[in-house]
């Protein structure tokens, strides 16, 4: 359950849903399995599992929902070989040539063949919803899941004012600043990516070595940014910071995993409970750390 990638939503107006009307929404758009003639379903799913399990683990105040999706297996080159079969018969049958268009046809009716005997993957998405601190959380990073998963969610209960965080400080510019000295509560680690500032320009990825060192200073003075930076916040959690506000590879350290282990779940179900109530706690005083980190929120737009 300990969430390995932030992309954090702001609420821009009060969240006026409660687990049980959200719960509700959610079972109109609930996940069902891929049909003979899908190639990809998705719908929600009870997030600690179990077939008759909550579509809203609720706990401490915080909303764990899931996103599960089924897609078909079918790769291009099965898709090719029989459709290279089909027109073979024909031609040899017909003694004539099949001709582009007809191909076109004859591959929607190859794919329809073999829809029903393909391979299904399925994948699970998971965020938690914050209403009192303003939050949603999803457990990845910018790209099309994540726009998925929003509208979906947007979609299901009807209204959802979210909008990507914005800070008054451009991202880029303050971790390039932690170079030279982090804030207190935060330390700089052994990585980094920078970036020329031109959309055509360079980058440098290091890992495993001193950041305040004149190679990398070398590459601050012809005029590269910070874009990503590892760190650790208050010895209770490292990650990856990026300039997309996106907070990846995120690991709960010692301290925190010592107060699960002092929780003695006896269930799967109480495990994975303990987990979620766990983490959301330490990232309710994470993430207002962050946001305060890069300069405040930015003024909403007019």
């Amino acid at each position: 359950m300990w969430f390995k990638s932030l992309m954090p939503f702001r609420f821009t107006e009060p969240c006026t849903l409660d687990p049980d009307t959200l719960a509700e929404a959610l079972a109109h758009a609930a996940f069902r399995p891929c049909g003979s003639q899908d190639l990809v379903t998705c719908g929600w799913v009870p997030p600690l599992g179990g077939e008759d399990g909550a579509l809203v683990h609720a706990a401490g105040g915080f909303w764990l929902v899931c996103l599960q999706s089924e897609d078909k297996l079918l790769p291009a080159s099965v898709i090719r070989a029989a459709l290279d079969e089909r027109v073979a018969e024909i031609e040899d049958r017909e003694a004539r040539k099949v001709r582009r268009k007809e191909k076109e046809t004859l591959r929607d009716e190859v794919l329809l063949d073999l829809l029903p005997r393909a391979f299904t993957r399925r994948k699970r998405l998971y965020a938690y919803l914050d209403p009192r601190g303003g939050w949603l959380v999803v457990n990845g990073t910018p790209g099309k899941a994540v726009d998925d998963f929003t509208s979906l969610l947007r979609k299901a209960a009807g209204s959802l004012p979210i909008a990507p965080l914005r800070t008054a400080s451009v991202p880029a510019s303050v971790l390039t600043g932690w170079l030279g000295g982090a804030p207190a509560d935060w330390q700089v680690g052994d990585e980094c990516e920078l970036r020329d500032a031109g959309e055509e320009g360079g980058i440098v990825r290091c890992k495993g070595q001193d950041l305040g060192g004149d190679e990398i200073r070398t590459h601050l003075a012809a005029g590269k940014q910070v874009t990503r930076l590892a760190v650790e916040w208050q010895e209770r959690l490292s990650c990856v910071l990026g300039d997309d506000h996106a907070v990846r590879r995120l690991r709960f350290l010692d301290v925190v995993q010592e107060q699960l282990a002092d929780l003695n779940a006896e269930t799967v179900a109480e495990e994975l409970d303990a987990r979620f109530a766990l983490m959301t706690l330490e990232l309710a005083a994470f993430l207002p750390a962050l946001v305060s980190a890069f300069g405040g929120e930015a003024p909403a737009a007019a």
